[in-house]
């Protein structure tokens, strides 16, 4: 089977991007999963610190492993949003095959300083795990929110990629392109959509030089990810949409059927609106259905 490197290669050639999708049970694993084999395409599932914690990092890495073993299916684990190293050797000696060392909060010094290190003691554990640096502000928690943070002051600049990369040595940038982690209540109702600055994203890549990551895709505009995929970006992250399905999903199920206390019996509901989100996901990031524009 490729590798992770290998699959981004390719999906850069053909000006796709992979779906990077986090999970923090196996009811939503398992609806990304089902839709990725459904639509036969590459996919990343990713856990934060947190989610780690609940599911258990060297528990879901094999599990992870099992899938890929039984089914021979590219399914990829990423250690999301890891801010001590600590917590990066845990999922390097688990077997990730990526992961996002973030210390984007910390000045841009300081933020280069310690992601070099990291690369450089996660590679020696792990040589074929994949290091992803982040700069910039995109604010923080893949949650709703009742009003959006101001990030313009702390959008990612071409110059600052390029010195980025070349000293940490890592093998995937996440820069600050107008996008933001979490959903505004108005986008879940779907009354707004995040846009991105697309040549920033155009600069970055031809100054970095390296695979791009787009965090905090949820709620954004299908054009603008579309055109976001043409300027360089190879991986996308989607969260807040999943747990608003998830949660859906089972209110759905519950109200439903109100005496039920059976999980097997309740969370299909659950698994399927989940799989429904990242199906139409996947199909935009891999050029299969028509984008539509806000």
């Amino acid at each position: 089977m490729d590798s992770l490197r290998d699959l981004l290669k390719r999906a850069q050639e053909s000006g796709v991007a992979i779906g990077h999708f986090n999970i923090s049970d196996l009811v939503l694993m398992k609806a990304v999963f089902t839709a990725a084999r459904e639509l036969n395409v590459p996919v990343l599932v990713g856990l934060s610190e947190g989610e780690r914690e609940f599911v258990g990092t060297r528990q879901i890495a094999a599990f992870v492993q099992s899938l890929r073993e039984e089914f021979d299916f590219p399914i990829f684990l990423n250690a999301d949003h890891t801010h001590s190293l600590a917590k990066g050797i845990e999922a390097a000696k688990a077997g990730f095959d990526s992961i996002v060392f973030d210390r984007s909060a910390l000045p841009l010094e300081e933020n280069v300083k310690q992601t070099k290190q990291a690369v450089e003691a996660l590679k020696t554990i792990h040589p074929a795990m994949l290091v992803e640096g982040e700069i910039g502000d995109i604010g923080s928690g893949s949650e709703i929110h009742d009003s959006a943070p101001d990030l313009s002051k702390g959008l990612s600049s071409p110059e600052e990629a390029k010195q980025f990369v070349e000293i940490t040595g890592v093998d995937i940038l996440a820069p600050a392109v107008g996008n933001m982690h979490g959903m505004l209540r108005s986008m879940v109702k779907g009354e707004t959509k995040k846009h991105l600055d697309i040549e920033r994203i155009n600069g970055i890549k031809r100054a970095a030089g390296v695979f791009l990551t787009l965090h905090g895709g949820s709620g954004t505009d299908d054009a603008d990810l579309r055109k976001a995929i043409g300027a360089g970006i190879n991986i996308v992250h989607i969260n807040t949409e999943l747990r608003v399905a998830w949660r859906r999903g089972l209110e759905q199920a519950l109200a439903k059927e109100p005496d039920e206390v059976v999980p097997y019996k309740i969370l299909p509901s659950v698994v399927d609106s989940v799989r429904e989100v990242v199906g139409s996901r996947l199909r935009l990031f891999n050029g299969r259905q028509m984008v539509q524009s806000a």
